[in-house]
């Protein structure tokens, strides 16, 4: 059964995080392989603790996980450190063919970070030519650019813009934090017009959402369909679990 190798953090609320990655793999009938990049102590309020798993296991779970020859798709999600980025970096370098979608997981829905500042350096450095799908919010899209948050659409697709310019093949702009009816999402490629994936936007609110959009594109890649039908059926996805919590 081919898989989708998920590199993450615990949550101990089980709303994000890895938890929340195997539920979502899990329901949409896709075999999980993980590798644990740190253990964190939350609540639905707070980041109470975390704690880094040392960089040398996280790059063994990795190499365990591909030798198994099942890994059809790559999901990374929260990193935490530096060490970490680079270890991943590294683990993932003689990969096959397998896509990569990065979560870039930096604070936590409660408050705290959960990828400190050099690791997001080594991330625009190191790993982001690695990705085959970069899936920021549109504040984490500003913080890994080093800007304000985006106003406006014009500006958040120039941020998009440079975000590829740091070598990932595609990003998907999330939209799911800004307002208006509609939750639009920008799927942008170089050299194409970007794409809006449109949901009515749901009063409901739930952690883990970020998680569970990343991790369902994972699964549609890990199936062989295409990008854009992956962010179309996640961006589905994601839309119900909000609504309704399936």
């Amino acid at each position: 059964m081919t898989a989708v190798l998920v590199i993450a953090g615990s949550d101990s609320s089980g709303g994000a995080g890895l938890t929340r990655d195997v539920a979502t793999l899990e329901r949409l009938g896709i075999g999980v392989l993980c590798a644990i990049t740190a253990v964190t102590a939350q609540s639905e309020a707070q980041v109470v603790a975390v704690h880094p798993v040392p960089p040398e296991i996280v790059r063994a779970q990795i190499t365990a996980a591909l030798a198994t020859g099942r890994v059809a798709a790559v999901k990374v999600g929260m990193l935490g450190t530096a060490a970490a980025v680079m270890a991943v970096a590294d683990a993932l370098a003689p990969r096959t063919a397998a896509p990569l979608v990065l979560d870039p997981v930096l604070a936590a829905t409660a408050g705290g970070e959960l990828l400190e500042p050099a690791g997001r350096e080594a991330l625009r450095q190191v790993l982001l030519a690695q990705v085959t799908l970069l899936t920021p919010n549109i504040a984490e899209a500003a913080a890994l650019l080093g800007e304000r948050v985006a106003r406006d659409e014009q500006e958040l697709l120039r941020q998009g813009g440079a975000l590829l310019a740091l070598g990932p093949e595609a990003v998907l702009l999330k939209g799911g934090h800004g307002s208006g009816a509609l939750a639009t999402d920008l799927l942008l490629r170089r050299g194409e017009a970007p794409l809006r994936l449109t949901a009515p936007r749901s009063n409901g609110v739930r952690r883990g959402t970020g998680c569970t959009l990343s991790s369902a594109i994972a699964a549609g890649l890990a199936r062989g369909l295409d990008l854009t039908r992956s962010c179309e059926q996640a961006k589905q996805y994601v839309t119900n679990y909000i609504q309704h919590g399936a």
